[in-house]
């Protein structure tokens, strides 16, 4: 409903002059976002700010799937940055306007879904809400980093050559709108409407159909279903995964002694000319 009514905002009296004025200024500022907001960011050093940041920044923890492993929050989007981040892909699925009615008027805002991904079994999505664009694409680029999720892909019929489909049958839902995703011979290719065949894309899936229900033209809805529905690929214990788990420590514990140590910050060397 929000998304029709963003979509004709000259049309209806919520979304009229405030939506428009503020949609105009907004927008042109938000075109450049890739130099302003990157360029900024990569040019300054990080210094971790929890303990899985440290671990990773040390070298302790080398791949991204012994986070997953032992369910670690990432609170921190340079850690993804860190394993994954020349390979990482952003889109901006939607920029949508919304209002908030004050006794001074109409205040607008600018809501904005990103989806990110490696196009090789990782993916995440961000929605940020912000007065200015550009702040939200950044805002959504962060916070869709810090979703980011693995992705588990498997055969349709016999199991040749590399993973291309969804594993089994699996269903995502978020608000009306449910998405089911349905394994898919090797050749068919994405089977989607646009919003999901950009997500499957970006996880790595190479076929899959798809079924949608509800009021799929609310975006945010679809693209939080879908997501909800790729993560869901790694919650099915399928008989392939019936081996005896050998646990180890996580890595809190097996780094407590060097975790107990103080964080300190080296200072930077200056350079003489």
């Amino acid at each position: 409903m929000a998304d029709n009514a963003g979509d004709s905002a000259g049309g209806r009296g919520g979304f009229g002059r405030g939506g428009s004025r503020g949609g105009s200024r907004g927008r042109g500022r938000g075109g450049n976002r890739g130099g302003r907001g990157r360029a900024g960011g990569d040019s300054k050093e990080w210094y971790p700010c929890t303990k899985l940041g440290r671990l990773v920044k040390d070298g302790m923890i080398k791949k991204i799937e012994e986070i997953y492993l032992f369910s670690l929050p990432i609170k921190e989007a340079e850690i993804i940055d860190f394993f994954l981040g020349s390979k990482l892909k952003d889109e901006v699925l939607k920029i949508m306007p919304v209002q908030k009615q004050t006794r001074a008027g109409q205040r607008t805002r600018f809501k904005a879904f990103v989806a990110i991904g490696d196009y090789d079994g990782h993916i995440g999505l961000g929605v940020k809400c912000s007065k200015e664009v550009a702040t939200a694409i950044r805002g959504a680029i962060i916070l869709a980093k810090l979703s980011v999720i693995p992705v588990r892909r498997g055969y349709w019929g016999n199991k040749i050559g590399m993973p291309h489909t969804v594993p089994c049958k699996v269903t995502g839902k978020c608000g009306s709108v449910l998405v089911r995703l349905v394994p898919a011979p090797r050749g068919t290719g994405l089977v989607s409407a646009p919003v999901p065949k950009k997500l499957l894309n970006m996880a790595g899936f190479e076929d899959c159909y798809t079924c949608a229900t509800g009021q799929t033209a609310t975006l945010g809805n679809f693209a939080k279903a879908t997501f909800a529905a790729i993560a869901a690929t790694y919650a099915y214990l399928t008989p392939d995964m019936w081996s005896a788990t050998v646990f180890t420590n996580s890595p809190y514990q097996e780094y407590t002694d060097y975790l107990a140590k103080p964080f300190v910050k080296q200072p930077k060397k200056e350079v003489k000319y």
